[in-house]
């Protein structure tokens, strides 16, 4: 492989790690209220410096997914958290993930296959 054939595989990896790492930070800004809602892909790749079709392109060539993939389970995996270790309702959580609570409802069964709560049900101890 030559040098620069590595050096794109080594920045795609880095915009990557970079792109999961901002999700991160993005996603416990809105949890704790210090961002009222979250940003489009767009957004978030002017905020990492490349075009959305980069970042886009990007991400989908080193995992296989979409972007917007991993920003959902993201969200889902913040969702799951706080229905197993607060007493919030699912109305507070989906509020706090500035969600309509019945989009909310829908959104998680989409992927989990349960509703919010069938699965703070099934999983709280």
């Amino acid at each position: 492989m030559k040098k620069s054939e590595r050096d794109i595989l080594k920045r795609s990896k880095e915009i990557t790690e970079n792109y999961f790492q901002f999700l991160d930070n993005h996603i416990e800004d809105v949890v704790l209220g210090k961002t009222e809602e979250f940003m489009e892909i767009n957004q978030i790749a002017s905020a990492l410096f490349i075009s959305h079709k980069h970042l886009t392109d990007t991400v989908q060539k080193e995992t296989g997914s979409h972007p917007c993939h991993f920003y959902d389970l993201k969200i889902l995996d913040e969702a799951k958290k706080m229905l197993l270790e607060t007493d919030k309702t699912i109305s507070e959580i989906a509020k706090i993930l500035t969600y309509d609570p019945s989009n909310f409802s829908k959104f998680f069964k989409k992927f989990i296959g349960q509703t919010p709560g069938q699965f703070r049900k099934e999983n709280k101890k």
